[in-house]
């Protein structure tokens, strides 16, 4: 098997000077790039896309990673120090998610205007400010909530790389391998939530729960290594991989909403969930060592230590299984996939919300079976919502390619008609998928001021979505 990269390919004599023009980067900009031309791609177009990818796996992984660190950091903030309540936790891990899917959409049209490379570079340094600032102002507790919102909706800025990343790779990949790269693309990203929970876990474990600032002293360290590695690595297209003008257009298209409200369900679940999985957890393990008393020190660093030692497994598992969910959408198609995922996190709901109800009316701790129905029903939505999260995704380049065969015009526009909306809606569902994340936070809230105190009634909200998500794909697009 051939290891030569396109940088090599140019000095073949044998290889045609189209490809060699092709695979050519010249100040980082690869000039008239084709992946569906099989010669280019065999030729050497398959090493710099993989390349691309690689790096922007690893911007996008240390963005989410910084996106999701306020998950992270509630854990280090025991009542008695810094003063906040469950409910104001929900509300600073949601700030995040809200910012981070806002900025999904400008996100997506800044490769457009600076580039794949440029971007990721800009990107990632700009990260270093809400990472500073999160360690400054948990070393200095006493400030007040608005100021801790203000820092965490800076860390949202690495939920926008999401969108920069996969409209830029979906423009490297030939159609039949978009499932994968997207995936594999989404995957490395996704997985920036549990490696920073890890990190957080390490911590608390070796250190308590006082030293923050370990946590973002390493990532400090992760984004000048991510963002001087696009630098070196990565290339610019010559040509647009969003469109403004798509951006409005693809709004016109009912699809479009369809796809974004099936990605609420997705991705909306995972990143929400990945934020919320902690607390839950920490609130649970609370009201069993406390008896709904206020905690001490000791118990609220024993809860937090048990959160932190679970709670990363359900975010890990959801961003490995993207991957598999969109090479699995590739063989069997997205919708099919996309069915039978919504079909099993119902059921997951179902048995989270059985657990969370059975542990509402018995007294005294949660009972180690309750506590399994709680774990494993969330372990099961993580996993599955990353297998949708790949096949949703799976859907959006192989719907627009299929619209274009209706339009008039020569195939080189088709495909780029193709291209753009289909980089417009990556961009657009990524924004409306986040919000999803706000939403599961909000209600988880929500649901903890009611008068049990409890977070049974957000779970039977949330599972009734998945039933209606899965008769929605099967009705619009299983045919």
């Amino acid at each position: 098997m051939s290891t030569t990269t396109a940088t090599d390919t140019l000095s073949s004599p044998a290889l045609p000077s189209r490809l060699r023009r092709l695979c050519a980067p010249s100040r980082r900009v690869i000039r008239d790039w084709d992946p569906e031309d099989t010669a280019a791609w065999e030729a050497g177009n398959k090493q710099v896309a993989r390349r691309n990818l690689l790096w922007s796996v690893a911007t996008e992984h240390v963005g989410f990673s910084i996106w999701s660190v306020w998950s992270v950091m509630v854990l280090f903030m025991p009542p008695a120090v810094y003063g906040f309540t469950a409910a104001d936790k929900f509300v600073l891990v949601a700030l995040p998610t809200l910012v981070g899917a806002v900025l999904r959409v400008p996100y997506t049209m800044a490769t457009a205007w600076f580039g794949g490379r440029n971007w990721a570079i800009v990107s990632g340094f700009a990260l270093l400010v809400p990472t500073v600032l999160t360690w400054w102002l948990m070393a200095n507790p006493g400030h007040s909530l608005a100021a801790f919102l203000v820092v965490a909706g800076l860390a949202g800025l690495g939920g926008g790389n999401f969108a920069s990343s996969m409209t830029n790779i979906n423009a490297f990949f030939p159609q039949r391998m978009k499932g994968w790269a997207l995936g594999l693309n989404a995957g490395g990203g996704n997985i920036g939530v549990p490696v920073v929970q890890l990190v957080g876990l390490l911590v608390i474990a070796t250190l308590g729960n006082r030293r923050p600032e370990v946590v973002c002293a390493t990532y400090l360290v992760l984004l000048a290594v991510a963002s001087v590695g696009a630098a070196v690595s990565m290339d610019n297209l010559d040509h647009r991989t969003a469109d403004p003008k798509a951006m409005l257009e693809v709004l016109r298209h009912a699809d479009s909403w369809a796809i974004s409200l099936l990605y609420v369900g997705t991705f909306g679940s995972f990143i929400g969930f990945g934020f919320a999985f902690g607390q839950v957890l920490d609130q649970t393990f609370l009201a069993g060592l406390t008896g709904g008393a206020a905690p001490t020190p000791a118990q609220a660093a024993a809860a937090s230590l048990h959160a932190a030692q679970i709670a990363f497994v359900g975010p890990l598992l959801g961003s490995v299984s993207r991957v598999w969910g969109g090479r699995l959408a590739d063989r069997r198609g997205g919708a099919v996939v996309t069915v039978w995922t919504f079909v099993g996190m119902a059921l997951a709901g179902v048995l989270v919300t059985v657990a969370a109800h059975s542990d509402d009316v018995t007294a005294g701790a949660a009972t180690g079976l309750q506590l399994a129905g709680l774990v494993g029903g969330f372990v099961l939505l993580f996993l599955l919502s990353g297998i949708g999260n790949g096949s949703v995704y799976t859907m959006i380049p192989a719907l627009f390619e299929a619209k274009s065969a209706a339009l008039p015009g020569a195939a080189v526009e088709r495909t780029s008609w193709s291209r753009a909306m289909s980089g417009a809606l990556i961009g657009i569902a990524g924004a409306i998928g986040g919000l999803g994340g706000v939403l599961i936070n909000l209600g988880l809230r929500t649901s903890y001021q009611g008068a049990g105190h409890s977070a049974t009634a957000a779970f039977v909200v949330f599972t009734s979505f998945y039933v209606g998500a899965a008769v929605l794909t099967k009705v619009r697009y299983r045919r």
